[in-house]
């Protein structure tokens, strides 16, 4: 970024981290603007607010945001404490927001981001021209703004993951869309708690969010009869399935996989394993899923799907970034977080060098710089944004520095927090694989109706 330009450093949405990125940008001095689609700080957030963290707010608050936010009165929370996503976005998230005041504009969505008078192909004075950002307000309004640099921190919350195993749609996932949900129920919320009581529901996934709607629907077994889960995992059971436990130096992560884990044993779950779904069928008012050796799940009344998100490239089509071809993360961090490759252990704490692209000027932070791996932490986004933040105002020293520390997970596999790749090798077993070994008094089912000619299998492994 040129010294003394008046332009700001445009920031791509008010979650955690694009505040963040926000806090550090004034705190050098640094003119930011942050447009958010939604109508408040953390929008997204607020879409999972049911959900409890199983990060505490001391490792939720930036340290210049907290700087930000002190002379304002704000009082922070316990730092012991597990907030739900309600919590981080009313006490945290719109507090900061607030105190940035005319920085961060509501109802702003992005639609494209360029370079001045350049399209990607054009290489004539390109790294001389500022940036332009196209904008749609919620009143219809369209704008252009000019800025000299952009950290895009739009998440992946609105993009999930299809329900096909191909990382498509299945067959009837959109014919049936009003019957499948792809968001940790909440059912304090009559309306969706309806929807599951007494009722068979799929829950498709192996990462936090599905250990979370498990045990969310075990616990309203307790009091609706009849409630039950099918837990559809596209790899076999094996030791790293259920996180890492009580050796997750995050407890509450490795909480969510124990109650997971409590789910399937005590009966409330049945865990369906090596299925891949290809298509979504009907039969009377009941729903089935058909998996790609013929396998069926039926029977059932709700599917929840919980396979992972992924980024929102489509504006960014004329910028000309370096993307892994795997993950479609900075080609820099790929190799860092690359679930393919690594099982254990942490993610190296990381900062511009890694989130740099040969369009210099853009940086991909958050949850979007993850592309479709698992496991970020928001620890993670603010090293991100407070090294960027650093190289845009010059302090390139401070920009290199680690400043972040990452808990160990505990576990080989990791406690990702949505579905994980097929890293286990698997085997066959009544024409299902199923990786071994199988955790004892755990039920699995291999397939719930078998292909025409062959008998179901039932019980433990065939």
């Amino acid at each position: 970024m040129n010294p003394g330009t008046d332009l700001p450093v445009l920031v791509i949405g008010a979650g955690p981290i694009g505040l963040a990125a926000a806090a550090h940008l004034t705190g050098r001095g640094l003119p930011a603007l942050v447009l958010e689609a939604g109508p408040a700080a953390g929008a997204s957030v607020r879409e999972w607010g049911h959900v409890r963290l199983f990060s505490t707010w001391a490792e939720l608050v930036d340290p210049a945001a907290e700087k930000l936010l002190a002379p304002t009165g704000w009082t922070r929370p316990d730092p012991t404490a597990y907030p739900t996503g309600a919590d981080w976005a009313e006490r945290y998230l719109q507090p900061l927001a607030d105190a940035l005041g005319d920085t961060v504009r509501y109802g702003a969505r992005v639609t494209g981001v360029a370079r001045a008078g350049r399209d990607r192909v054009v290489d004539s004075g390109r790294e001389d021209q500022p940036f332009t950002v196209h904008v749609e307000h919620a009143d219809g309004r369209e704008e252009r703004i000019t800025a000299a640099a952009v950290i895009d921190a739009s998440g992946t919350w609105n993009t999930p993951g299809p329900l096909g195993a191909d990382g498509l749609p299945a067959l009837g996932e959109k014919a049936h869309a009003g019957r499948i949900s792809y968001r940790v129920p909440d059912l304090a919320d009559p309306a969706v708690r309806a929807r599951h009581a007494g009722r068979r529901t799929a829950v498709v996934g192996s990462g936090a969010s599905a250990f979370t709607a498990l045990a969310a629907l075990a616990d309203l077994a307790e009091t609706e009869p009849g409630t039950h889960a099918v837990w559809i995992l596209r790899r076999g059971i094996g030791g790293s399935t259920f996180g890492g436990g009580t050796a997750d130096q995050l407890p509450a992560r490795g909480a969510l996989g124990l109650a997971a884990r409590a789910a399937v044993e005590g009966g409330h779950a049945t865990a369906l394993t090596g299925f891949r779904t290809t298509a979504v069928e009907r039969h009377g008012d009941k729903l089935a899923l058909v998996g790609d050796d013929g396998h069926r799940a039926d029977d059932l009344d709700e599917i929840i799907v919980l396979t992972g998100l992924r980024p929102d490239l489509s504006f960014l089509t004329e910028l000309r970034l370096g993307l892994d071809e795997r993950l479609q993360a900075p080609a820099g961090l790929a190799p860092l977080i690359d679930p393919n490759q690594h099982s254990c252990g942490t993610v190296y704490p990381h900062g511009v060098g890694e989130l740099s692209h040969p369009e210099q000027g853009v940086h991909l932070v958050g949850m979007k710089s993850y592309g479709r791996a698992p496991t970020f932490l928001a620890m993670t986004g603010y090293e991100q944004v407070r090294s960027i933040a650093a190289h845009l105002a010059g302090d390139h020293d401070a920009a290199r520095r680690v400043e972040l520390t990452l808990p160990e997970t505990g576990v080989c596999g990791g406690a990702g927090l949505f579905d994980q790749p097929d890293t286990q090798e698997s085997g066959g077993c009544c024409a299902a694989p199923v990786a071994a070994p199988v955790p004892a008094a755990v039920p699995v089912v291999i397939g719930l109706t078998a292909p025409t000619g062959q008998a179901p299998a039932a019980g433990g492994c065939c």
